[in-house]
């Protein structure tokens, strides 16, 4: 059986309505493909802590969290399978930095689809684009 994992992705938007985008450095698994920045939830861990803790590690900032899943999504790849929770936050203090991965950009929603996403975020991309 594959190794089932929990995931928070954080779906960051800023002042001028753009969603924050991360691109996975080539060394992480699915190295170049872009995806909301957060990570796995640890255990007993709720996922609005995991996805603050996470955001601080890996962008400096502090968010506040929506509090809502925007998107839950479960997604097979070969060797595992990702629950991913996708939640809307603001960031509440610092500018985001890309620790881990190669690039952060800043798009609008109907620019979203003109990168190559990781398949788990795929639907979050599409509820977002469908949104407005």
């Amino acid at each position: 059986m594959k190794k089932q994992v929990k995931v928070v992705a954080a779906i960051i938007e800023n002042d001028q309505n753009e969603i924050l985008c991360a691109l996975r450095s080539p060394e992480m698994s699915m190295g170049n493909q872009w995806e909301f920045p957060g990570g796995k939830v640890e255990a007993n861990e709720d996922p609005y802590s995991a996805l603050v803790r996470e955001i601080s590690e890996e962008l400096g900032c502090t968010i506040e969290p929506s509090y809502e899943i925007f998107n839950d999504h479960t997604h097979e790849y070969d060797s595992f399978v990702i629950n991913l929770l996708s939640i809307k936050a603001k960031i509440t203090n610092g500018k985001p930095i890309a620790r881990e991965h190669s690039k952060l950009v800043w798009l609008q929603r109907e620019n979203l689809e003109s990168l190559k996403w990781a398949p788990a975020d795929l639907p979050a991309v599409k509820q977002l684009m469908d949104e407005k």
